[in-house]
């Protein structure tokens, strides 16, 4: 199974990852990552980043694990003209910080959104200043549902009841601070402020907090001096209090006030800009008019009547998004893959899209899958998943609980009876250990 040593060595450089600003040159043309913390925007700025993608794109957007947006295939020299258009869209507050405001939240309560909206304006204004965090470095507001501490966060606010407060910590499984609620965004910049202190006071150089060794990982001591001498008070926790969750499903779902919400994900974290528009429209016209871009590579859709959100799940669905856990195409993902990136063994998605056609596991039990194209395996998920990775030889499957190599000589048919297979097969025997647990 993929890895990292858990604590790496010092990084040799900054962090390469592209921006609005900073576009990233692939085989395909440049590509701009457009920041979107908490996923929030409008349908007006959907329907501005579908421009974009038409005009000056491949007329795609891809979702990323950090709910972003990225435009693809950009001719060169677009840079200038794209952060005008999304500068006026309200994309691009910040030139300096544009690359520091990736902030993930738990996207259907809507608990935690002002949240978000405080602490990317305090990301923009540069006080404290962040700009030296890396493109990487994440800020993970959780509802208390769980979905967004599974992910890990560099800072991690998870809310409690009412919203009245909130447990503040370094990642999710040490010690935290009980924060007031209307603290609670200036309390989450400034513990990236004295993980930056950190950095600068034992010269280490880390995109991420898990980066550094343990004896110069950030603590919660100093922490609470920080906010202490900011008027922020705070009360020592044990823990940061809660478990990590599963992610919205596909559907309709129960939301705040008597609405629903609609939960859909983009096959392979890819959607066209119909399909973007479609979500776009909908929002606009049977929503508040907002899109909740999520971690997971999916879209909330807040809002909508219980009355009519069936119909309009229909809608999506038939328009080629995933709208249901028994979909082949849920928890599936992959990498640009060829032709986009030069690293790239394999066209992958094309022989993902042929794999999950051919022999789709679905279900909502079944593991996530990624295919990646290169040892870097760009954008794969967290916790337990099936790794199917591109080799000279064909591609490896494997699972937590082991793998194969389909040769590239192989019928197509072959792998997809491996990948099926790695996605229920662990799945049944983790039920079975379980059991004997339990016994």
């Amino acid at each position: 199974m993929p890895g990292t040593p858990d604590v790496p060595p010092d990084r040799p450089r900054g962090d390469a990852c592209p921006g609005a600003l900073r576009l990233h040159a692939a085989d395909d043309g440049a590509l701009a990552r457009v920041r979107l913390p908490g996923g929030l925007l409008t349908a007006r700025q959907a329907e501005v980043l579908a421009g974009l993608a038409d005009t000056l794109g491949d007329g795609h957007l891809d979702l990323t694990s950090r709910g972003n947006v990225q435009l693809r295939g950009l001719p060169d020299g677009c840079g200038a003209g794209l952060g005008e258009r999304l500068r006026a869209a309200g994309l691009l507050p910040s030139d300096r910080h544009d690359r520091v405001r990736n902030v993930v939240a738990s996207p259907v309560s809507g608990l935690v959104h002002p949240w978000v909206r405080e602490l990317d304006r305090l990301l923009c204004s540069g006080e404290p200043d962040l700009s030296a965090l890396s493109g990487r470095f994440l800020f993970g507001l959780d509802d208390g549902c769980g979905d967004v501490v599974a992910l890990a966060p560099d800072v991690t606010l998870i809310a409690e009841p009412g919203g009245h407060h909130a447990r503040l910590g370094f990642g999710t499984d040490g010690p935290a601070l009980r924060v007031p609620g209307p603290a609670a965004p200036r309390a989450a910049a400034l513990a990236a402020a004295v993980f930056l202190d950190v950095l600068r006071d034992t010269g280490r150089r880390a995109w991420r907090v898990r980066e550094l060794p343990p004896e110069h990982r950030p603590g919660i001591d100093a922490l609470a001096r920080r906010l202490s001498a900011a008027g922020i008070t705070s009360t020592p926790l044990p823990h940061a209090g809660a478990a990590a969750g599963p992610p919205p499903a596909p559907g309709v779902l129960p939301a705040p006030g008597g609405r629903c919400a609609l939960s859909v994900h983009a096959p392979l974290g890819r959607l066209t800009s119909a399909q973007w528009r479609l979500l776009a429209r909908t929002a606009g016209r049977d929503g508040d008019g907002e899109l909740r871009v999520t971690p997971w590579r999916g879209v909330v859709l807040p809002g909508l009547p219980a009355a009519t959100a069936p119909a309009r799940l229909t809608e999506l669905g038939a328009a080629g998004l995933v709208t249901s856990t028994a979909s082949p195409w849920y928890g599936a993902g992959a990498c640009a893959g060829r032709p986009g990136c030069a690293k790239s063994l394999a066209d992958v998605r094309a022989d993902a899209a042929a794999c999950l056609t051919a022999s789709p596991p679905g279900g909502p039990g079944a593991l996530p899958v990624y295919w990646s194209g290169c040892e870097r395996r760009c954008g794969h998920p967290g916790g337990r998943w099936v790794d199917v990775l591109a080799t000279d030889a064909g591609y490896r499957v494997t699972s937590p609980d082991g793998g194969r190599t389909v040769p590239a000589a192989a019928p197509a048919a072959d792998l997809a009876t491996a990948v099926a297979r790695a996605r229920t097969t662990t799945r049944t025997h983790q039920r079975t250990r379980t059991r004997t647990r339990t016994a």
